[in-house]
């Protein structure tokens, strides 16, 4: 079981803690992973991640044009899109990236898996937090869409190709067009 840090450990992470750290989220996560160099070159969402840390470390600092810059050039280079503003916790894994975008306004925390094609929008219709909350250890199936200021409770999973434009609890599992909670707490849901 993983160890909970305080947001003070969480800052004295240096560097070469943090990529070691996302190495072995790698090869936890992905099957597919063999060896570090091999991670290192050849999983985009990592290099992804490492991008947004330093474009995010910018944004903070009100350096907006050289964070924005920083992170369409991880676009380019990846396919995954990532707002410098994004919040981001801890052992973040993006598997098969390309069409990934999160906004400006998201907040993803510790131990969240998305997979391609998922985006975590804004519907266009709020001011200030415009994008979604998703709490610890959720993963998100490849082309799920989460839209506006909602929240996606800890623990929970998204199906392939969900919409979600709801708040989902934690412990659920949600899938469908609008997003239907289907389990929660390990218990079949009835509509």
């Amino acid at each position: 079981m993983r160890e909970v840090l305080s947001l003070r450990e969480k800052q004295k992470l240096t560097f070469m803690e943090k990529i070691k750290e996302t190495i072995e989220v790698a090869r936890e996560k992905d099957p597919a992973a063999k060896g570090a160099i091999n991670i290192l070159v050849n999983t985009p969402g990592i290099h992804a991640i490492m991008f947004h840390r330093v474009a995010h470390s910018l944004y903070n600092r009100k350096h907006f044009f050289i964070a924005r810059l920083i992170s369409q050039i991880s676009r380019f280079l990846t396919g995954i899109e990532i707002h410098p503003g994004a919040q981001i916790g801890r052992r973040f894994f993006i598997d098969h990236g390309m069409g990934v975008v999160i906004g400006e306004t998201a907040e993803i925390g510790d131990d969240v898996m998305l997979f391609h094609q998922v985006t975590l929008g804004g519907t266009g219709k709020d001011k200030g937090k415009r994008h979604p909350t998703v709490e610890n250890n959720v993963i998100i199936s490849a082309g799920v869409k989460v839209l506006g200021p909602i929240v996606i409770g800890e623990n929970s999973k998204i199906g392939a190709n969900a919409v979600v434009l709801h708040d989902i609890p934690k412990n659920a599992t949600a899938v469908g067009i609008p997003a239907k909670v289907v389990r929660l707490n390990g218990e079949k849901v009835e509509h």
